[in-house]
């Protein structure tokens, strides 16, 4: 039986249900049927990125091993974990019967279907040979779209992929001990544009060809699709050598390193007299950062407005969200290169990263801790803790070892080595596309970005450390609100909703004038700190209120000069940029991304922390 054959009996059979007496037929998921509701048209919404897509070993079905990240960057990528013997039908045979209906949609748009590759790679590598999915495939390929089927060439290869993609993939053991040949599993699908990012990820509920057709419409769209034949993104700012994904090793990376011989493009971190740095300090602000008992109601640490893997920001709020679904007024910044700053919160409130952590922590609407005291007494019960602060620093939790110790943490989150540095501070020529060299002499030249995000000749911070009006928060306080608002249920699911009934149920929005709230000083309305640029294609949305979803929203809105209003800062003003140009300055922007943010990511999963996580 082929493998359309096998979908359609699946289909069969569960129409058999409902003439077997005392059964109840099984409901199908969305993907299966027609959409119950209009989806939003393609372009009429964003995805902003989630993160870098992992890499893996692979074997296709012709058995040439390569690997994952070779059929990514030329075409937009849907990709699928499946094992050919599934027998759930809202399980893996829905994700490929939804990429046979893409297939069947895309033979009808040859130039559509040019840009995307459809991906099915195997989690059962003992079952599922090359051999195994050749014959599998036979029944969907060879009609003009793209789609590979893949597996790897064992169990030891496929986990760091799944662990990349948080594949959580467990077999079915019967009482005497012996695999099933079935799997635990939670469906996934993701979609990755050609700078392979994250886009999306979609589960059962939300599986269906339409709104992928949708999405993927919406990436073409958005920028021009060409192949693409730098070096991999993932390179390597020493020795060049190409970094996996989110391998998961956990072992810790080289913090204290990082603090002191920093990657290619940054100085030496500033490390404060009264903190130096070492090993134990670092493992236990780690161990604090991501322990959820750190709240009232032990919920929420802080990597859960920090994500590491949304770059140590949050991709998927404008605004972050506290305990028990507390609103907060504005955007959570990345903590990359936190360590090189001396303003900090949006509106440069503090100016020490040891004093800094403790504004959430006591913020009732992020962590919630009633006072200082309540929390150092909390951490003194917990027995994991014990004997750890001694370690660090020869007493017990204190308000100050407390800070010091998330601090040093904090502040070891060193990224650079990116393409930028590898061609600008490295000396390889070849380290950046063409694009985005005429991006870099746009953001010194025509559009001054330098001027903010300052770039020296021995490293670049890519931020002034200064606090600026750009019009944003100009703009947000000013504003009408509408009479209907737009509100996402689902991605891609937007419905409106009266404003009145909003506002009754809603806690009224909060004014927002920056850095004014802090000096009082009627010149500093609507002043917020210059972010850093590195990285910074991984901690969309932008703006200290996440109002931008894309880079290229943000370089539209300094292209039309900000918003006027009397405290604009004048280096804010029309740039006269193309569409080409802008496009080339985007790409700049992308190729910021951190040689080594794939070790800090093993590492913040490799933290130790309490009973709860």
């Amino acid at each position: 039986m082929n493998a359309i054959a096998i979908l359609a009996a699946l289909f069969f059979s569960q129409s058999l249900w409902a003439d077997i007496p005392g059964h109840r037929q099984p409901t199908l998921a969305p993907g299966y049927g027609p959409l119950l509701f209009e989806a939003p048209k393609a372009g009429s919404y964003s995805l902003p990125p989630i993160g870098p897509a992992a890499d893996g070993s692979v074997v296709t079905t012709e058995e040439q091993k390569i690997r994952l990240h070779d059929l990514m960057g030329d075409r937009i990528v849907l990709l699928s974990f499946i094992y050919s013997t599934c027998t759930d039908a809202n399980g893996c045979p829905l994700a490929t019967f939804v990429f046979h209906r893409i297939n069947r949609l895309l033979q009808k748009d040859p130039e559509l279907a040019s840009k995307l590759r459809l991906l099915t790679l195997s989690f059962n590598p003992a079952h599922d040979t090359p051999e195994t999915l050749r014959r599998y495939a036979k029944s969907f390929t060879g009609n003009g779209v793209d789609w590979r089927f893949l597996t790897t060439e064992s169990e030891k290869a496929l986990q760091p992929i799944l662990d990349g993609y948080r594949q959580d993939i467990q077999k079915i053991i019967d009482q005497e001990g012996q695999f099933t040949g079935t799997f635990s599993h939670i469906l996934r699908v993701y979609l990755i544009d050609q700078h392979k990012q994250l886009r999306n990820i979609y589960s059962v509920s939300f599986l269906h060809p339409e709104s992928l057709i949708n999405d993927f419409k919406t990436l073409v769209d958005e920028e021009p699709l060409e192949p693409r034949s730098e070096p991999n993104i993932r390179q390597g700012y020493s020795s060049g050598s190409s970094v996996s994904l989110n391998r998961r090793t956990g072992q810790p990376a080289d913090l204290l390193g990082n603090l002191t011989r920093p990657p290619l493009g940054l100085p030496p971190v500033p490390v404060p007299q009264d903190n130096p740095a070492t090993t134990e300090k670092i493992s236990l602000g780690r161990k604090l950062f991501y322990d959820r008992r750190l709240s009232l109601n032990n919920t929420f640490s802080c990597a859960m407005c920090h994500i590491p893997e949304q770059g140590f920001s949050s991709n998927e709020m404008a605004t972050a969200v506290g305990i028990e679904g507390r609103s907060v007024r504005r955007n959570s910044p990345t903590l990359y290169n936190v360590g090189y700053a001396s303003l900090l919160f949006h509106d440069g409130r503090e100016t020490t990263l040891e004093n800094q952590v403790w504004g959430p922590l006591l913020a009732p609407n992020e962590m919630g801790n009633p006072s200082i005291g309540y929390l150092i007494n909390k951490i003194r019960s917990f027995s994991d803790y014990q004997g750890l602060f001694e370690k660090a620093f020869r007493k017990g939790p204190t308000i100050e070892t407390i800070g010091q110790a998330i601090a040093s943490y904090e502040r070891s989150l060193i990224s650079a080595g990116s393409r930028f540095d590898q061609w600008q501070f490295g000396g390889q020529k070849n380290a950046l596309t063409e694009p985005a060299r005429r991006g870099f002499r746009l953001f010194v030249g025509k559009a001054g970005c330098n001027a903010c995000h300052q770039i020296s000749d021995e490293y670049a911070l890519f931020s002034d450390d200064q606090l600026h009006n750009t019009g944003i928060g100009y703009g947000e306080s000013m504003r009408t609100m509408p009479t209907t608002r737009k509100i996402e249920l689902a991605p891609g699911i937007h419905v409106e909703v009266d404003s009145d009934t909003i506002n009754r149920v809603s806690e009224p929005q909060a004014n927002d004038l920056g850095h004014y709230e802090i000096s009082q000083q009627p010149g500093d309305r609507w002043k917020y700190k210059t972010p850093t640029l590195r990285n910074i294609s991984l901690t969309a949305p932008y703006m200290h209120n996440g109002s931008l979803a894309t880079l290229k929203q943000v370089v539209r809105f300094y292209n039309q000069g900000g918003i006027e209003n009397e405290n604009l800062d004048p280096r804010i003003k029309p740039l006269g940029l193309n569409e080409r140009e802008i496009v080339d300055l985007v790409e700049f922007l992308r190729s910021l991304i951190g040689a080594n943010i794939d070790e800090l990511l093993d590492d913040a999963f490799a933290a130790p922390v309490g009973d709860i996580r």
